[in-house]
């Protein structure tokens, strides 16, 4: 557990740093999240951590750190996903910062968990929508 827990440190200081660049928009850090799941996969990264989390499905004594790592990955998102939907002009009442945060959340999990399956069937399409969409903010923003 304790390799997570550095491993995710190292990994959340590098999304704080990208997410808090002031002078970037927020469809580049974005994109820079999406390059890095090829990264992380490199790394091993995502193998540890799911190879812990199920070893906490049987062992409840995991739950709470494996918990915590999700929980800090969480405030990261959500920061940075409340910050966008701020400056996009997005309406929080139709689409909550939780919501939208744990969907990405999510998201990004499942794309790790099927690449490390070697499955990325329908990821490149994907990406475009969201891409695409986020442009298309972008674009309304500098109006």
């Amino acid at each position: 557990m304790q390799v997570l827990e550095r491993f995710t440190d190292r990994i959340l200081e590098r999304q704080r740093a990208m997410y808090a660049a002031k002078d970037v928009p927020f469809i580049e850090k974005w994109r820079t999240a999406m390059r890095y799941i090829d990264v992380d996969l490199a790394s091993g990264y995502p193998k540890v951590w799911y190879e812990l989390q199920a070893m906490a499905w049987d062992r409840p004594e995991y739950r709470a750190r494996v918990a915590h790592v999700t929980e800090e990955w969480d405030a990261v998102l959500t920061e940075a996903v409340g910050n966008a939907m701020h400056d996009y002009g997005l309406d929080t009442k139709r689409f909550p910062v939780e919501a939208m945060s744990t969907l990405v959340r999510t998201f990004n999990s499942g794309i790790l968990l099927e690449r490390l399956n070697g499955v990325d069937i329908g990821h490149a399409a994907l990406l475009e929508m969201v891409d695409e969409w986020l442009s298309s903010l972008e674009r309304k923003k500098s109006r």
